[in-house]
């Protein structure tokens, strides 16, 4: 594997810290094994997964059309007060298993997170196979006539005898982020060829001006809690794909404006999200999408990770709220399921290189259920 000179085109994972530890492995440097172990194998896992298809599932949209993505709402059950059930209520934090009966949702986060995974291990080791799959994964859920998927969520978390489809099912495609990076990890390949790169941008902006034209888009782009957080991430990832970074400056700029003063308190918490029944799992789920932004400022130098309000409302005081329960501290608001701690400690370990703090690294090598020694933060985030 050879020295490169050059950065690849990513935005959430820093670009700069992802050439860093790619020359160091071609130099030699063992730092990096164990988690570039662990990232082969869940590459060569990804290789025997998919490719999925937005049109196979058994239900059709109320559209008539296949390529529509669609998905049922996750809290909504069957109505216990009427003959057959509709319209069906909410349980907020108790998923109902029907969702599953629509496939899109399970398969499109597995093409999402295995499409990363792939981009990931390919700029690491340049192992062409892994290009490839990544390539013809995207093809099929994106390009391809037959399999595409319509660039709109019309359909998405609709609530049986209420509605086809709301605004809070946006949140189902907020992983486009890993999308678009996986994409300029593997842009270096032959497997994905330029028409290929025009085919995905001309999508991109369809989906991108439906996110900011459409009723729902725009019902979700008002969103106070980690909806509104994840709408502006999601918009500013696919802008600065397209190459509108105008788009995306103005979406970052409502960070300062809106997010930080309206979501965290000085305190650090996250009122909304301690409102509800699994407390834990939406303040680290808004912290890490706080983070995105953050992440995407440096892209333009605007420096999110550093900026607080007056009254001290920052992202910094909402990961000093968290750090202490990451690392072993009871957590003593709502969380009717177990606690899960992998997202926490990825965002400890990017604070810990944001911050340059030690304590934030002490905290992550303290979450339960973490295999820290393979962990990719090591990999992505150049730490060793």
């Amino acid at each position: 594997m050879e020295i490169v000179d050059s950065l690849p085109r990513t935005f959430a994972l820093d670009p700069n810290a992802l050439a860093a530890v790619k020359n160091r492995i071609a130099s030699g440097d063992r730092a990096f094994d164990a988690p570039l172990a662990q990232l082969k194998r869940e590459a060569e896992r990804a290789l025997g997964e998919g490719p999925w298809s937005v049109v196979d599932k058994p239900m059709t949209p109320p559209s008539g059309d296949k390529h529509d993505y669609f998905s049922l709402a996750r809290y909504f059950w069957r109505n216990p007060n009427t003959p057959d059930g509709l319209p069906y209520i909410s349980r907020d934090g108790e998923a109902n298993p029907e969702i599953w009966t629509i496939p899109d949702h399970k398969k499109f986060d597995a093409l999402m997170d295995n499409v990363l995974t792939l981009g990931l291990a390919y700029y690491f080791t340049d192992d062409a196979r892994y290009a490839e799959y990544a390539a013809r994964l995207l093809r099929v859920w994106f390009l391809e006539d037959a399999t595409r998927m319509n660039p709109n969520l019309n359909f998405t978390q609709g609530v049986r005898g209420a509605s086809a489809g709301r605004n809070a099912g946006i949140i189902e495609t907020r992983e486009l982020a890993q999308v678009v990076d996986a994409l300029g990890l593997i842009a270096g390949s032959s497997a994905w060829t330029e028409n290929d790169q025009r085919g995905m941008i001309e999508w991109c902006a369809r989906f991108l001006d439906w996110l900011l034209r459409s009723d729902l888009g725009r019902q979700e782009a008002q969103q106070r809690n980690n909806h509104g957080t994840f709408y502006d991430a999601q918009v500013i990832a696919l802008a600065f794909f397209i190459g509108d970074d105008a788009t995306a400056r103005k979406f970052l700029e409502r960070a300062t404006s809106e997010r930080i003063p309206q979501q965290i308190e000085p305190n650090g918490i996250q009122p909304l999200e301690l409102a509800r029944t699994l407390a834990w799992h939406y303040h680290v789920f808004n912290l890490q999408a706080f983070f995105r932004l953050a992440s995407f400022g440096e892209r333009v130098g605007m420096d999110l990770w550093n900026f607080a309000t007056r009254d001290g409302r920052s992202v910094r005081a909402a990961t000093d709220f968290l750090a202490p329960y990451v690392a072993g501290k009871r957590w003593e608001y709502p969380q009717i399921a177990p606690q899960e701690f992998g997202v926490a400690f990825f965002l400890m370990c990017q604070a810990a290189v944001k911050w340059r703090d030690e304590k934030y690294l002490r905290a992550a090598l303290h979450a339960p259920g973490v295999n820290a020694a393979t962990a990719r933060a090591w990999i992505v985030l150049a730490i060793g």
